[in-house]
């Protein structure tokens, strides 16, 4: 039976570029991190519960347009896309309404697309 999505992955190309990303950009912490020579898996552990785990192990490429795409719960969207496009984050797309929440996708250092979400006020 399933229980939970345990962890979304990415596959990153240059791992220290990307955790200069995931860490100094968007302000994750790292918890699990390993390597095997140049082969390294982070797992981030998100404030409400999830992760998001990237990696070089995996004979994927980055890719905005692979299909998957991780959505992060965020506090305040407009602050945010201000402070990420402040430090020449590339943006895929400007902000969309929807009928609950908004949104605004992101491209990481790598070429993955990250969704920021953030729901109305009730």
């Amino acid at each position: 039976m399933i229980r939970k999505v345990a962890f979304t992955m990415y596959p990153v190309t240059d791992v220290p570029r990307a955790r200069r990303f995931y860490e100094e950009t968007l302000g994750l912490n790292p918890g699990m991190a390993g390597g095997q020579g140049d082969k390294w898996w982070v797992e981030y552990d998100l404030p409400g519960g999830g992760c998001l785990a990237i990696t070089n192990t995996t004979q994927g490429e980055p890719s905005a347009g692979a299909g998957g795409t991780v959505a992060l719960e965020v506090e305040d969207l407009d602050a945010l896309i201000a402070d990420l496009k402040a430090k020449g984050v590339p943006f895929a797309s400007g902000v969309i309404a929807g009928p609950r929440c908004r949104m605004a996708v992101c491209l990481d250092s790598e070429g993955n697309s990250i969704l920021l979400h953030q729901l109305n006020p009730v």
